[in-house]
C-alpha cells in the first residue's frame, strides 16, 4: 500500500465529504504523489503533458529514452517518444491503484490520451484505445469529441475500455459524447459483460471555452462584460451536468484546462471529477476564503448569462442543439486544441532525436 500523509485544506474537505473527485492534471510522479496527498485519486496525460514533463526531468529522461532508442534499433524518433509517453503512464497508473482498488475501478485512474495524428481516424483511435487499455488495468483512454472521435469512443467502449472524453469545451459535445459512451456500454451489457468497474469521463475543458470567447470578443469588437468571460466554461458545465443527472447517463463530468479558482470551487458537491494542474491545487489548498463548500447546485448570475448570450459561440456550446457532430471538429477551441496537441507531438519527436541523434 501507498504510505499517504493527508494535507489538511479545501480540497481535502471536498474529497473527504463532497462527492467530487480531484484528479492531478500531471502524470509527473512528484506532482501526482503530493496531489495524492491532497485527496487525488487520478492523473492525466497528454502530448503537451508528457512533452513537459520529460523536459523538465532530462536528467531522468534522457537516459531511457536512449535505452528506448538502443532495445528498438529501427524505430523512428515517434516510436520511441510514445513508449516513453507509455512508461510514463504505466508508472503514474501504478501510484494510483489504492484508490483504483478502493472505488472499484470508478477512479484511481490515469487518462492516456490517444496520438492526435488519429484524429481522423475512427478504427486506429479506438485500436489505440484498446492497446493502452491493456497496458494497465486502471488505465483510462482519451479521445477527441469530434464526429469521427464519437464513433471511436462508442467502439472502444463496447471493446472494454474506460473513456475519458477530451478536445470537449461544450453542452452538445459532453452529450453526444455521454451517449456515445452509454450505446457502448449497453452493447457490452447485452453481450453479456460487466461494465460495473469501469470509469468513463468526459471532460469540458472550461478554461479553454474561456480563452475562446475572449479572443472571439476581442476579435468581433463585442461589448461584452469581460467579468462574464470568466463564467463561460462554469455555465456549459454546470448545464451539461443538469442534463447528464436527467437522462441517467453514466459517464462523469471532468472540469479541466482551469484559468481560475472558480473552475473547482463551482463543481463541489456535484458528482463529478475536477482536474487542475498541480500549481492550481497549492493555490486552491492554500486560500483562506475557500473552504470546499459545495456549489454545483448554485447557478452562474444570470447577468453572466445575459452578456454571454451576446456572443454566438457562446450560445452554441451552451445550448444542447447549439451543434452538429458534423460541426464540432471546426469549432474554434476543438481546432486550436487539436492543433496544440499535434505541436506537442512535433515537440516530443524533435526532443527525441536532440537525443538520440545530438548536433555535432
Amino acid at each position: 500500500m501507498t504510505d499517504i500523509s493527508y494535507t489538511p485544506g479545501p480540497l481535502l474537505n471536498a474529497a473527504q465529504h463532497t462527492d467530487t473527485c480531484l484528479w492531478n492534471d500531471s502524470s509527473d510522479l512528484e506532482e501526482l504523489r503530493q496531489s495524492i496527498s491532497f485527496g487525488g485519486v487520478g492523473a492525466t496525460c497528454n502530448p503537451v503533458i508528457a512533452y513537459t514533463t520529460i523536459s523538465n526531468h532530462l536528467d531522468e529522461w534522457k537516459p531511457r529514452i536512449r535505452a528506448i532508442a538502443d532495445a528498438h534499433p529501427t524505430w523512428g524518433e515517434s516510436q520511441i517518444g510514445w513508449q516513453a509517453v507509455k512508461d510514463m503512464s504505466v508508472e503514474a497508473a501504478e501510484l494510483l491503484r489504492d484508490s483504483f482498488t478502493k472505488y472499484k475501478g470508478r477512479n484511481g485512474r490515469l487518462s492516456v490520451q490517444t496520438d492526435p495524428r488519429f484524429h481522423r481516424d475512427a478504427k486506429a483511435l479506438a485500436d489505440q484505445a484498446v492497446e493502452f487499455h491493456e497496458m494497465a488495468d486502471n488505465i483510462v483512454v482519451k479521445i477527441p469529441a469530434t464526429k469521427t472521435g464519437l464513433e471511436a469512443i462508442e467502439d472502444a467502449t463496447r471493446r472494454g475500455v474506460s473513456i475519458n472524453v477530451t478536445v470537449s469545451f461544450s453542452v452538445p459535445q459532453a452529450v453526444r459524447a455521454a451517449e456515445a459512451i452509454e450505446r457502448g456500454l449497453e452493447h457490452r451489457e447485452a453481450e453479456g459483460h460487466d461494465v460495473s468497474e469501469m470509469g468513463p469521463v468526459v471532460t469540458i475543458m472550461v478554461g479553454r471555452l474561456d480563452d475562446w470567447l475572449k479572443h472571439v470578443v476581442e476579435r468581433d469588437g463585442l461589448d461584452v462584460d469581460p467579468e462574464a468571460l470568466e463564467w463561460a466554461g462554469v455555465a456549459c458545465m454546470k448545464k451539461a451536468y443538469g442534463i447528464f443527472q436527467e437522462k441517467g447517463l453514466r459517464a462523469r463530468l471532468l472540469s479541466a484546462a482551469f484559468r481560475n479558482v472558480n473552475h473547482w470551487a463551482e463543481f463541489v458537491g456535484g458528482d463529478v471529477v475536477v482536474s487542475p494542474p498541480f500549481k492550481w491545487q497549492q493555490t486552491i489548498n492554500d486560500s483562506a476564503d475557500l473552504d470546499g463548500s459545495p456549489r454545483m447546485d448554485v447557478p452562474v448570475p444570470q447577468e453572466y448569462l445575459d452578456e454571454l448570450m451576446k456572443i454566438e459561440d457562446f450560445r452554441r456550446a451552451y445550448d444542447v442543439d447549439g451543434m452538429t457532430e458534423e460541426e464540432f471538429e471546426d469549432f474554434g477551441p476543438t481546432r486550436k486544441t487539436l492543433r496544440q496537441f499535434l505541436q506537442a507531438d512535433a515537440d516530443l519527436d524533435s526532443l527525441v532525436r536532440d537525443i538520440i541523434v545530438p548536433a555535432p
